[in-house]
């Protein structure tokens, strides 16, 4: 099913990355482009492969493109910008089996943390979204470099268990067979996340699928903790 569709994109070379934000990459000649997605991406981000890129206009901006994508066997989604709104979509087409919520509020304060949504049904829910782009051996994992903030996220929500129903969905941009957290890159954060399943927290990952033109919700695939 389609969840979203991007009306013009345009394809580049990649070159490099310059920090953690910024890349450049060839479009009839080089530019700097607005990298949306703090992970490594060691696995995705190697010179020649093709980008696509989002015409993104702003007093602010510094540069004139957001990276879309980056093609592998297929193209790799990677501006986590839209994790929110693919997954707005697969709650409003009640795509998630056994998880049948309505979106009270986005971008929830509780604790120290923003939660992605506020969810209703009987109980209320906290549902907090992530990207996974790294794939191992047909498993996609995350993280794909140590996240302390990403630990310290999951206690929060941890904590949240007496009050709220609470659950995490990795969206996972990459052909695999099932998700787990990533032991040999962060084992603290698997530690955590295993022990948010072990408390009570619903831990879920979809299969997300671009075809440089549309985003397709592809189907839940298992987690193994």
């Amino acid at each position: 099913m389609i969840i979203y569709s991007f009306d013009e994109l345009t394809e580049a070379t990649f070159i490099r990355r310059l920090n953690k934000f910024l890349v450049e990459v060839d479009l009839k000649g080089k530019i700097k482009c607005h990298l949306h997605d703090p992970g490594r991406l060691h696995q995705l981000l190697k010179r020649g492969r093709k980008v696509l890129l989002c015409k993104k206009e702003g007093r602010k901006r510094k540069t004139k493109y957001d990276v879309i994508a980056i093609k592998l066997k297929e193209w790799v989604f990677i501006h986590s910008g839209y994790h929110s709104i693919f997954a707005e979509k697969i709650l409003e087409n009640g795509l998630l089996k056994n998880f049948n919520y309505k979106i009270e509020k986005k971008e929830y304060k509780y604790g120290k943390s923003r939660i992605d949504f506020l969810l209703k049904n009987s109980k209320k829910c906290l549902l907090e979204v992530k990207g996974c782009t790294y794939e191992k051996n047909g498993i996609a994992m995350f993280p794909d470099a140590p996240t302390e903030r990403g630990r310290r996220h999951v206690v929060e929500l941890i904590n949240a268990i007496n009050n709220y129903k609470v659950a995490i969905l990795f969206l996972v941009m990459r052909e695999a067979r099932y998700f787990s957290p990533n032991w040999e890159i962060d084992e603290k954060f698997s530690q955590t996340l295993k022990m948010a399943h072990e408390r009570g927290v619903k831990i879920m990952a979809c299969r997300i699928k671009f075809d440089g033109k549309n985003v397709y919700f592809g189907k839940e695939i298992p987690v193994r903790l």
